[in-house]
């Protein structure tokens, strides 16, 4: 199994971001004056900015538009993408010994893209990656495989070389699900890392241990 094309999702994977997400739902709603119910966080943990947009409308009635409850939550988010987030261990080098070899890369995200254009610029990586996907411009969660074959389509490369990098159980499970090769990456948000390493054809605890997947 070589490798020839990469996609990477981007918080938790290539950025030490999750934590703003895990409050971020509850912070919204209660901008808002709404009290979130027990267990909110996790209802949203698998779910787009748009989805999450149509949770709150539906489940808390919410009255503003998709539109305006996605700008509300990306401007709560917003300056820390911008002035804020760093790459985590091992990402710089490892991205340019990728480069060297020539390997397709782009992102596959659930994060909208000015935030992730602002994380890419501030973090001097935007270089590496030849396109940006988000779930919300293909329409489709991580739960469901198209962003990635999306992805796939963009690079032209075999999918049995071209390898996911997630460090989310449910996203890992749909692109093995879908046929790529899985690259688990370890992160404390994701609580069940033990089965994400069950179902990777290779875990990575840092960034700088992942000579194996080039090899």
């Amino acid at each position: 199994m070589r490798i020839k094309g990469a996609i990477f999702d981007l918080d938790g994977t290539l950025l030490n971001s999750m934590f703003i997400w895990d409050t971020i739902g509850e912070d919204y709603l209660r901008s808002l004056g709404i009290t979130p119910r027990a267990g909110l966080n996790e209802t949203l943990k698998n779910m787009s900015l748009y989805q999450a947009a149509c949770h709150y409308q539906k489940e808390y009635g919410v009255a503003a538009t998709t539109d305006e409850i996605m700008c509300g939550v990306n401007g709560m988010i917003e300056h820390y993408y911008q002035h804020e987030v760093c790459v985590k261990e091992g990402v710089l080098e490892f991205l340019a010994r990728l480069q060297q070899r020539g390997i397709k890369m782009c992102i596959a995200t659930a994060t909208d893209r000015h935030l992730v254009c602002a994380a890419l610029k501030r973090n001097k990586i935007s270089d590496y990656f030849a396109e940006i996907f988000t779930c919300t411009s293909v329409g489709h969660g991580k739960d469901e495989p198209d962003i990635y074959e999306a992805a796939l389509r963009f690079l032209a490369t075999q999918k049995a070389e071209t390898f996911i990098f997630e460090d989310a159980l449910y996203a890992a499970r749909t692109a093995r699900t879908a046929g790529f090769p899985v690259v688990g990456v370890f992160d404390p948000g994701e609580k069940k890392s033990d089965e994400l390493r069950a179902i990777s054809d290779f875990y990575l605890d840092t960034f700088m241990g992942a000579k194996e997947v080039l090899e």
